[in-house]
C-alpha cells in the first residue's frame, strides 16, 4: 500500500502529518504536483513533478495508483476515479470516502457547480482547516494505516 497526495492544493500541515506517518509506519508517500515541492529527506517520501495543465496531476495519479493505495485529495472527481480503481480516498478534513458516499458527493458537487454557473449562488472555497480538521485527518489516517499494516 502506498499513499498518493494530490499535492498542488494539499495544505502544508497535512503534508507534515503525512511525512511523520511515512517515517513511523514505513509507508511510501508520493506527492504529485505541477510545481516543485520541498520534502524532507526520506526513503519513504517522494515527490513527482508533472507538467502544468488541467488535471495533469490527477490523470497521472489515476494512471499510477494501484488497488488498496490511498489518495489524499479534496478533489471529488479524482477521489471517485481512485475508488473506481479499487483505491481509497481521504480528504484533508479527515473524511474517508466510500463507494456510497463518493456518489453523493459527486452529485452535490455537480449541483453546486451548476448553481454557481447560473449565478444563483456565489461561492468561495471551503473554510481554512482548523485544529479539529487536522485532528480528524490524523485520526482517520492512523486508523487506515493500522488496518493495512497488519
Amino acid at each position: 500500500m502506498q499513499i498518493w497526495v494530490d499535492a498542488d492544493a494539499c495544505p502544508k500541515v497535512i503534508k507534515e502529518i503525512l511525512f511523520r506517518v511515512a517515517e513511523r509506519a514505513k509507508i511510501h508517500v508520493i506527492l504529485v504536483a505541477n510545481q516543485s515541492l520541498v520534502t524532507p529527506p526520506s526513503a519513504f517520501i517522494k515527490s513527482i513533478r508533472v507538467s502544468a495543465g488541467f488535471d495533469v496531476a490527477d490523470n497521472f495519479i489515476v494512471q499510477e495508483i494501484e488497488k488498496d493505495d490511498l489518495i489524499i485529495t479534496a478533489d471529488i472527481p479524482l477521489a471517485a476515479e481512485v475508488i473506481e480503481k479499487g483505491g481509497h480516498a481521504l480528504n484533508p478534513r479527515g473524511e474517508l470516502y466510500s463507494t456510497e458516499t463518493i456518489k453523493q458527493k459527486l452529485v452535490m458537487r455537480d449541483l453546486m457547480d451548476e448553481l454557481r454557473g447560473t449565478g444563483e449562488i456565489m461561492g468561495g472555497g471551503p473554510p481554512p482547516l482548523n485544529q479539529r480538521d487536522r485532528r480528524e485527518f490524523a485520526n482517520q489516517l492512523d486508523k487506515f494505516v493500522a488496518k493495512w499494516s497488519r
